[in-house]
């Protein structure tokens, strides 16, 4: 209960934030990108231009508006940095398009396209960003090992009390939206649009973060439409569409022997639809001291997935630096609730968890999945809970 009012308290913060910034925007200072030099032609370098006004945005003692008419603006990687902002709030109207160079290699030489370290009171309202990922997956699918790794399409590192609201990420090289090092932090009505080929193109990915809300989004890409990481605390996800993609995953966890831990995750009302994996926990085969608690997946439709319901704690991709080793990765309180739907595959439930750390306090309530219109199996290892009211596949905790 205490979870829950305390996101309610969040979400109800930036809906009032949100409604004071339209109401009050034609008294607050408003800085046009074009009065800076930007070019809504998509053929002229417009950084500088977003830049200086930025810098502007910062300098005021007021809450401020950056504003970008309709048009498509092209933009090389650039970081907004608030640790110098005077303003409290920066707003960042979005009615056009930020698209990247058609040269992969520009956005590939930086970690980041797009990037906000530092700041504060930030929201970004509409828009799209179109990364041109494509020629660089183009790349990895020939198994050219010269490919650059890519850069993350939207991050926000180190910042606090930020909001996305409305905004379309296409095509991303890796990550769409990053957040990380961050607190209090609300996502809602974005959409993510990649190829469900597409490699590492992560929908959203949150870690070392805490106080994250997700909420009302629609997320079509290749690999993790959300993805958890280490260090993330107080998360709250909800009305999320996913597919394709590989799912809602929390990890991996455990790569490292000193590792934060993940703790008071909630997800609720998600739909996955031909998905890799529904709700996954996945953690490298080697010592750590991390963990995984806290956690409840509440009211899913699954739609043709894979392994809806699954934790793998035997995470080794091309078996090196892990192979006979046991994730040290504890795994407890874990609920699953109200889910129902198909699987692609016979096994529709499986923990396969650590001999060193078993899974603990897993609860399977109400849970109802088929496979191919049949009785659906499951499969556990090293996993103690207990199951509530009708659950199919038949519980073997």
């Amino acid at each position: 209960m205490a979870k829950f009012f305390f996101h309610s308290y969040t979400l109800h913060y930036f809906i009032l934030l949100q409604l004071c910034i339209f109401s009050t925007s034609s008294a607050r200072p408003s800085i046009n990108v074009l009065n800076y030099g930007a070019k809504p032609n998509g053929i002229t370098d417009s950084t500088k231009a977003f830049l200086d006004a930025w810098t502007a945005a910062c300098a005021s003692a007021y809450s401020t508006m950056i504003y970008i008419p309709k048009g498509r603006y092209l933009l090389s990687p650039l970081v907004f940095q608030g640790d110098k902002c005077k303003s409290p709030a920066i707003t960042i109207r979005i009615d056009g398009t930020l698209v990247a160079p058609l040269d992969y290699m520009v956005l590939a030489k930086s970690e980041n396209w797009i990037n906000f370290n530092k700041v504060s009171g930030v929201s970004i309202i509409g828009g799209a960003l179109d990364a041109k990922g494509t020629a660089l997956w183009a790349c990895k699918a020939a198994g050219n090992y010269n490919c650059p790794t890519g850069a993350t399409t939207l991050r926000f590192t180190n910042s606090n009390n930020i909001s996305i609201n409305g905004l379309l990420s296409l095509n991303a090289q890796m990550f769409h939206i990053a957040i990380n090092g961050c607190e209090n932090v609300i996502v809602q009505r974005v959409r993510v649009l990649a190829a469900g080929d597409s490699p590492n193109t992560d929908g959203i990915h949150i870690q070392l973060s805490k106080s994250v809300t997700v909420m009302n989004s629609t997320i079509q890409t290749g690999d993790d439409c959300i993805s958890i990481g280490p260090g993330s605390e107080n998360l709250w996800i909800e009305g999320v569409r996913c597919g394709p993609g590989h799912g809602i995953s929390i990890g991996s966890l455990g790569k490292d022997v000193e590792e934060p831990g993940v703790r008071n995750v909630t997800v609720k009302r998600t739909i996955f639809a031909d998905t890799t994996n529904g709700f996954r926990i996945k953690s490298w085969a080697r010592p750590s001291n991390g963990f995984v608690q806290g956690v409840q997946f509440v009211g899913a439709l699954m739609r043709n997935v894979q392994n809806p319901i699954v934790i793998d704690q035997h995470y080794c991709p091309h078996s090196l630096n892990c192979p006979n080793q046991e994730s040290g990765i504890q795994v407890s309180d874990v609920l699953y609730q109200g889910i129902r739907g198909s699987s692609a595959t016979q096994i529709a439930l499986k923990f396969d968890c650590s001999s060193t750390n078993p899974c603990k306090d897993i609860k399977l309530q109400d849970v109802n999945l088929t496979f191919l219109d049949q009785e659906a199996q499951s499969s556990c290892s090293n996993a103690d809970g207990k199951s509530l009211g009708r659950v199919l596949p038949e519980n073997c905790l």
